[in-house]
């Protein structure tokens, strides 16, 4: 007899199985997901995610670090796992649908660059595949897997990259995951031979230290180090307000953060802030202006510096709910200061009117690499064209904007040489009255800063984000 009428009798068999649903990789592919159809970071989607899941009571404190591993990894080594899978498969890589190449590098993930243990990871990604995707993808899923699994990484490294002797850029690009137009704009940035930019991309794909920042005029840094306690806090490299978090540290959890007298910053942003705050300039002292100042961090910092030299912060974002984030950032300080939402290309303000302005621009974000590895593969290089004539008018207006024995910091969290040299060297052509000042006695203690009169901090070099710096003088 047949289970319904009208279909033919089930075949002997295997009983059908409903797939296991394992949480952790569900909510690891539902992040990737997020992060190609909508062009989300992984850093804003996962969180609300891992809040979620907590409070449903699906996920402990090791449930949370797998996921926040299996998604931060695939994306770092997207590159080198596409190339391992194209490999693998007897299609363009282009025709394989997203979804199921997302459950493919989870599993070529956890199969080579995890320690799980390749029954496992096989096992597991199949499963995922028959939940997300439905039996027959899985069985490609695992055939797949299964090819991928009679190498580890280095083997395979080896099988699909080209020789550097032959094409150096290329072989860069599939052994480090980096695009190749990427590894060699960096090359061009950082300049020097191979062991250089394989340091720089190595680092790129690390996961970056999470630090906080006491926010000056409200806390301390002994204070933060205090309550974050020895075992989890220790004290900045190079910034005197910086507290790198052990692995695994939550800053949420700390009221000193939730209060917003600390918050999350990378030292190189402090740096870049402190830098400006402390650039010396001829006569008075009194109006700071913060040009592109959303999410508020730097804005922040120097809020507390002005206020502590009896000067004032004009804290400037033209998105109005980046505007907002810059007021919550700087509630609570402790001097006078003002958020306004305002064009910096189109300012209301009028020539001359600050002492100090920070602009920092708006860029590819290819410093960051680090926090944001999908930005690697989201950025294209035309998009240098889109920002280009935005960071030399935002320059430009901000060398107006400042009175003549002022100074204007030029800061991009990018090392890409069009948006960072070229930039400052075409508006000083432009503008008269303007010159370079060395910035790097102004990072005290920090080392490697090369030849100057600009900086640049390197992930590698500084444990830093990759953020420039370059400060203008007017002079007439």
């Amino acid at each position: 007899m047949s289970d319904q009428p009208g279909r033919p009798p089930r075949k002997p068999g295997k009983p059908h199985r409903r797939p296991k649903k394992d949480p952790v990789r569900i909510l690891a592919f539902e992040a990737l997901r997020a992060v190609d159809e909508r062009d989300a970071y992984a850093n804003l989607v996962l969180p609300p995610l891992l809040r979620k899941a907590r409070e449903k009571g699906d996920f402990d404190g090791r449930d949370a670090a797998l996921a926040t591993e299996l998604v931060y990894g695939t994306l770092r080594r997207q590159g080198t796992y596409d190339a391992i899978v194209a490999a693998c498969i007897d299609r363009p890589l282009r025709e394989v649908d997203p979804p199921v190449l997302d459950v493919l590098n989870l599993g070529v993930h956890q199969l080579l660059g995890t320690r799980i243990p390749t029954h496992a990871a096989v096992s597991a990604s199949v499963e995922l595949a028959r939940v997300v995707l439905g039996d027959g993808r899985a069985k490609f899923v695992n055939a797949v897997l299964r090819k991928v699994s009679q190498h580890d990484l280095d083997a395979w490294v080896e099988r699909v990259a080209p020789p550097y002797d032959e094409d150096p850029d290329d072989h860069l690009a599939v052994v480090h995951s980096h695009p190749r137009w990427v590894v060699s704009a960096l090359w061009d940035s950082l300049g020097g031979g191979r062991a250089g930019i394989e340091d720089l991309l190595e680092a790129d794909n690390e996961r970056p230290e999470v630090t906080l920042v006491a926010r000056p005029g409200r806390t301390t840094a002994e204070a933060v180090l205090a309550e974050v306690g020895e075992e989890s806090g220790l004290p900045g490299r190079w910034s005197p307000y910086a507290v790198r978090l052990a692995e695994g540290g939550e800053p949420g959890s700390f009221d000193i953060v939730r209060s917003g007298r600390a918050g999350v910053q990378d030292e190189g942003s402090q740096l870049v802030a402190i830098a400006l705050a402390n650039a010396p300039i001829e006569g008075r002292d009194e109006k700071w202006l913060d040009g592109c100042a959303g999410p508020g961090g730097k804005a922040a910092m120097l809020a507390g510096l002005a206020s502590e030299r009896g000067a004032t912060l004009l804290a400037s974002e033209k998105q109005p709910h980046r505007a907002g984030l810059v007021a919550k950032a700087l509630a609570g300080n402790p001097g006078p200061y003002q958020v306004i939402a305002a064009d910096g290309t189109r300012p209301p303000w009028g020539p001359g009117t600050f002492d100090r302005i920070l602009m920092d621009v708006p860029c590819t974000g290819l410093g960051a690499l680090r926090r944001r590895p999908e930005a690697r593969w989201r950025r294209r290089p035309e998009d240098l064209d889109g920002f280009g004539p935005l960071q030399r008018g935002l320059l430009r207006k901000a060398l107006e904007s400042v009175r003549v024995g002022g100074v204007v910091g030029y800061a991009t969290c990018s090392p890409h040489l069009a948006e960072t040299r070229a930039v400052v060297d075409d508006v000083l052509k432009q503008v008269a009255g303007a010159e370079l000042v060395d910035a790097r006695p102004l990072f005290e203690g920090v080392p490697a800063l090369g030849e100057g009169p600009d900086v640049q901090l390197w992930p590698h070099l500084h444990g830093t984000d990759a953020m420039y710096l370059a400060l203008i003088r007017r002079t007439a």
